[in-house]
């Protein structure tokens, strides 16, 4: 059964669900039910936990009993609100330098183009698709690391089909000649997603979904003609920045480097000679405005040059999205560590995009859980840029519920074939 048959059939019918955030710096958990009619998620309990020193590293999880024991509590915190006892059905995120996301496109030229595409045709397209883009990966992974690494397939959406270069939301029943579908696929070392397991196995959940993180956040925007839209999308978290790039309404790729706002904590805490958690506390005061006007100028200061040096890892990170087409202009932020101004003012700076071919100057933009499509947040408790994530993932189980579609079912299909 596909993982899509397995939600519509054995969890539908249930009233609550959990997004769980496992960041470097902080659990995040949501607990949400489903508005049918209106096809919304519904906030009804959040939870917070910092995590403890060790428990991640670059995004990736370290300590499991550590992580575990963080997650009980944010789970706790965000049943109480919600005032349910249980829940068990939930989507976690993954993030990380090893997480992998690429969108694979094939182009496939149709021996007979008045006979109308049909459902085994387009199997085996798409199957080809997949089968290509994990040997892809595992190519990619392999020169970066040095050595053979296995991988899973975590995520996988069709992002274009084109029939005779006319775009279509599903291509069955047509004729043409060319069929070009892209498909963005997600992947992560399995010793990464046996981790994952193992946390939910040991928090009694049912994973009903497992999504990378930046894949997540750029599905969760609205946008007035989805067709047309493209943008960067920027997710700053504690250990790691994620990327996601659109191009025409599709996912084109992610990236993630290892650097976040916990590298601007630690070098706080070494000019400041101050320990770890103070200067945590005192980086949040600065980015909200709550430091004198002198203080403030001396953190600035200091978190300056780190700064810059975040900024190499976008120019880098965005290279290869550069190598296809011309960048898009809009850079939308979000994450706890988008907070920081001197994120914003290094990214407004003409001089780093000179080296990049964007499609004009970019513009900044700072997402807000306002943003997020089809999440209503009935608790009054999400305020901040670090909440677009967790509330992302609730989105991608609203999605599920209300989507079914033949080539969505083909495409889960697929991604079982892989995965075997």
């Amino acid at each position: 059964m596909s993982l899509f048959n397995k939600f519509k059939k054995g969890h539908a019918d249930k009233e609550y669900y959990l997004a769980l955030d496992i960041g470097t710096e902080m659990v995040k958990s949501l607990v949400f039910k489903l508005d049918k009619e209106d096809k919304k998620g519904v906030i009804v309990g959040v939870g917070r936990e910092r995590q403890k020193r060790g428990n991640m590293q670059s995004g990736a999880i370290s300590d499991i009993s550590g992580v575990i024991e963080v997650c009980n509590i944010a789970i706790g915190k965000a049943k109480k609100m919600a005032e349910i006892e249980e829940i068990s059905h939930a989507v976690m995120g993954v993030a990380g330098e090893l997480v992998k996301g690429t969108t694979t496109t094939v182009h496939y030229e149709r021996a007979n183009p008045g006979d109308r595409i049909n459902l085994q045709e387009l199997k085996e397209i798409i199957q080809r698709v997949q089968w290509k883009a994990l040997e892809r990966i595992k190519e990619q992974m392999e020169w970066e690391l040095g050595r053979s690494v296995d991988v899973k397939l975590i995520n996988a959406a069709i992002v274009d089909v084109r029939i005779d270069g006319y775009r279509v939301a599903n291509p069955l029943n047509f004729q043409g000649r060319s069929l070009s579908i892209s498909v963005f696929n997600a992947y992560a070392p399995l010793m990464h997603l046996g981790a994952v397991d193992m946390i939910a196995e040991e928090l009694h959940l049912d994973l009903i979904r497992v999504a990378a993180e930046p894949y997540a956040v750029s599905a969760s925007v609205g946008y007035e003609d989805i067709l047309d839209f493209s943008g960067i999308f920027i997710d700053i978290g504690g250990g790691t920045t994620d990327i996601a790039v659109v191009r025409n309404g599709g996912l084109e790729g992610t990236k993630m480097f290892a650097l976040g706002g916990r590298a601007f904590t630690k070098r706080l805490s070494q000019s400041l000679r101050v320990p770890f958690e103070e200067a945590e506390v005192l980086k949040i005061k600065y980015a909200y405005g709550k430091l004198p006007q002198n203080v403030a100028e001396q953190f600035s200061k200091v978190l300056l040059q780190d700064s810059k040096v975040w900024l190499g890892g976008i120019e880098l990170s965005l290279m290869e999205f550069a190598e296809k087409d011309l960048l898009p202009s809009n850079i939308y932020l979000c994450g706890g560590g988008s907070a920081l101004p001197e994120i914003g003012s290094v990214l407004v700076d003409e001089e780093w995009t000179k080296s990049l071919p964007f499609t004009k100057t970019p513009q900044v933009h700072f997402l807000q859980p306002k943003d997020v499509i089809n999440i209503i947040d009935q608790t009054g408790e999400l305020d901040n840029p670090q909440d677009i994530t967790p509330m992302a993932l609730a989105n991608l189980v609203v999605d599920m519920s209300t989507k079914e579609k033949a080539i969505s079912q083909i495409l889960h299909r697929a991604m079982r074939d892989v995965q075997k």
